[in-house]
């Protein structure tokens, strides 16, 4: 009887561990949708770093799900344009972007403090500011756009651009044709310069042909890529508009409120990881690319003092002005300055400090 009961039991528990998994598979695809989202990168496929974190967070976030959260990656134009494509986000047309926030200051310019000001953060600092409230600050402002954001790259700072002319004091700047866009080009336009935005693709021709007299872009290892040494010798730094420009995932809210908790952890932690993976990138790469652009000609120049006095002078002015009009704008930047003030307080301790001892050993060739 013992035996017969044992046996009984046993089949019973069997058909009730088939009934739980029957019941559990459906909630474990429940927890895992199939999703395909479409992302539209503001950068074009030749500029690989840049570019390339689009495609690190889509890898990410396709083998974190086992395939079931793919993210379809289209370079700029192939959609929208670039400059268009936190717009085609928030319009729904794209669940999600990569992209910079000071593309679109025509509609506030707080959108500036979410990428880069000038004479703002430095890399380090601006990944500090938003992972200590920087990052719910630009979302609380992003909100009401219907749009969510989370950094996703940094180049670190940036070179101060080609110039077909030496450029040795302010005066040299007044009336100079530069391609440059945004709060720097709002600043340039003070002490004399005249902004031109054009799209990257005919920076080059433009500088060929003269219709402009120097342009930025973003540093050694784009630069060269671009060929912009053999139109404009004189390679001027550093950029101080972009100390530290960061770089977004813009997601439609709606959408991303939408996917599960495990999916929205996924995405966060592939831009997080995209996010130090570009700058990683270019600290790598810079150094090499500056030495082929020398080599090939390009001459090494820094801004002289006074062009840095005057052009530090405007931003303050540029920002007192904005500070008035948009109070998103001064939130932010209240905030950044606040955080700026304690972050070059203990930089130059310790970190400036090694540094300037270590590039001291590299220059005697001690190292």
């Amino acid at each position: 009887m013992d035996r017969r009961r044992f046996f009984k039991q046993a089949a019973t528990a069997s058909v009730g561990a088939a009934a739980a998994t029957a019941l559990a598979a459906p909630a474990i695809a429940q927890d895992r949708p199939k999703i395909t989202w479409r992302l539209t990168s503001s950068f074009p496929k030749n500029l690989d770093i840049i570019f390339g974190a689009a495609t690190e967070i889509a890898e990410s976030v396709k083998n974190a799900t086992d395939g079931q959260f793919n993210i379809q990656v289209f370079a700029a134009g192939e959609i929208v344009p670039g400059l268009q494509a936190a717009d085609a986000v928030a319009s729904g047309t794209v669940e999600m972007a990569h992209t910079c926030s000071y593309y679109y200051i025509g509609q506030d310019p707080a959108f500036a403090l979410g990428t880069a000001i000038p004479f703002g953060l430095n890399a380090r600092m601006t990944n500090a500011w938003f992972t200590t409230g920087g990052t719910d600050l630009i979302n609380e402002f992003l909100a009401p756009r219907n749009l969510y954001a989370l950094p996703a790259g940094n180049s670190g700072t940036q070179m101060g651009g080609w110039f077909r002319k030496e450029i040795n004091t302010i005066d040299d700047l007044k009336g100079l044709k530069m391609r440059i866009a945004g709060l720097a080009g709002q600043v340039l336009t003070k002490v004399g310069v005249t902004p031109q935005q054009i799209a990257g693709g005919d920076v080059y021709p433009a500088l060929e042909k003269g219709t402009i007299d120097a342009t930025e872009f973003v540093g050694p290892y784009d630069d060269l890529k671009l060929g912009f040494h053999k139109v404009a010798k004189y390679y001027y730094y550093p950029a101080w508009w972009e100390g530290g420009p960061a770089m977004h995932a813009f997601f439609n809210l709606e959408k991303f409120n939408a996917l599960p908790k495990s999916y929205q952890q996924i995405l966060t932690n592939a831009c997080a990881s995209a996010n130090n993976d570009m700058l990683a990138n270019y600290d790598a790469q810079n150094a090499k690319a500056l030495k082929q652009l020398v080599a090939e000609g390009a001459i090494l120049r820094p801004f002289s003092q006074d062009i840095m006095d005057a052009c530090y002078a405007a931003a303050m002015e540029t920002y007192a002005e904005l500070s008035e009009t948009s109070p998103a704008f001064k939130k932010l930047y209240d905030s950044q300055l606040a955080f700026k003030k304690d972050a070059y307080l203990w930089a130059q301790v310790a970190e400036y400090t090694y540094d300037t001892f270590m590039m001291i050993q590299q220059r005697s060739g001690k190292l």
